[in-house]
């Protein structure tokens, strides 16, 4: 399979994600099969990004959604390109997000779900039943969760895709305001560099509060 320029996407074997989980929860009545993910849970800096996707019910064997996989084992260039893909092909997307400030009030945990939430919110069409990545499903709609879903289930890794693109995009975004700290390159994580513009100048105020590195960066320079 391959995009633009004759680029494979996948090697020939490799384990990619598929549609069993969707058709599993529409034998049971369910219509609306939404695949939710987040993006952003480790940072030291800027939002939690969530994406809830809800994919064609038929997609053929030859089509380019057929072969998404976890967003984390695509180059930034291939996850922008599937970004528009599912964009276009998508039945319905939703983002949704919580702020640094979300995050230091409620924990990084309660966020995260606060999320995706939020993006199941979002959606235009109203999804009736959500598989999501990780251990904890939500309350509502009814839903499953999937460890490592992004892997095993096409519209989890749809949804793992818009979120990590989305995301990225807002730290790019960020890093125009606060150029110090190399968003641009970094998105929030703490690499070096980040750490030491840390020491430097402080945390600007898209820093996650109550995460260890910027608490002891607070307490050396109150």
């Amino acid at each position: 399979m391959s995009l633009r320029g004759g680029a494979r996407l996948f090697e020939p074997g490799e384990r990619v994600p598929d549609l069993k989980e969707e058709m599993r929860a529409r034998a049971l009545g369910f219509k609306a099969v939404a695949g939710v993910d987040e993006a952003g849970r480790g940072p030291l800096a800027g939002p939690v990004v969530a994406a809830a996707v809800i994919l064609p019910e038929r997609i053929s064997r030859r089509s380019a959604l057929f072969k998404l996989r976890d967003s984390k084992q695509l180059s930034a260039s291939r996850r922008e390109e599937l970004f528009d893909l599912i964009m276009d092909q998508a039945v319905a997307v939703g983002l949704g997000e919580a702020s640094p400030e979300d995050i230091d009030r409620f924990n990084i945990f309660q966020a995260s779900l606060m999320a995706m939430y939020r993006a199941v919110d979002a959606l235009p069409v109203a999804a009736d039943f959500c598989l999501v990545d990780g251990i904890h499903p939500l309350p509502f709609p009814p839903s499953k969760s999937i460890i490592k879903g992004d892997m095993f289930c096409l519209s989890i890794a749809a949804a793992s895709i818009v979120a990590k693109v989305a995301r990225d995009r807002k730290m790019l975004e960020y890093s125009r305001i606060y150029p110090a700290y190399n968003f641009a390159k970094n998105k929030g994580y703490a690499t070096a560099d980040h750490k030491q513009a840390l020491a430097i100048f402080g945390p600007s105020p898209i820093h996650r509060l109550s995460f260890e590195p910027v608490k002891v960066c607070l307490r050396r320079n109150p």
